[in-house]
């Protein structure tokens, strides 16, 4: 099993943003859909989700808002199980089913 997925605020929102739909949003959407966080803190938290491969982006660099805004992104469906169940706490506590098929 893999290590465990930490993530802070700024990354929780992004995720939460973004949605393990599976489709790319636009930069531009996700400058709206993230509220009110500072376009620095989330382009900031974005690279580090990108260069973790946790999401996945259609540009290697972003450094100014235009840039931001014409980039798409998407959470890399390899990681999605990892990343939900780092959201939400309550399925970590959680112990896996011991079924066993009797014969």
């Amino acid at each position: 099993m893999g290590k465990e997925i930490q993530l802070d605020g700024a990354e929780v929102t992004i995720l939460k943003a973004l949605g393990f739909g599976g489709a790319d949003l636009a930069g531009e959407t996700l400058l709206e859909r993230a509220g009110n966080m500072e376009f620095a803190e989330l382009a900031d938290a974005m690279e580090g989700l990108v260069s973790a491969g946790y999401v996945i982006s259609d540009r290697d660099g972003f450094k100014t808002a235009a840039e931001f805004e014409r980039t798409l992104f998407r959470i890399n469906s390899g990681y999605s199980r990892e990343l939900k169940s780092a959201l939400d706490p309550t399925q970590r506590d959680q112990p896996k089913s011991r079924r066993v098929r009797r014969e």
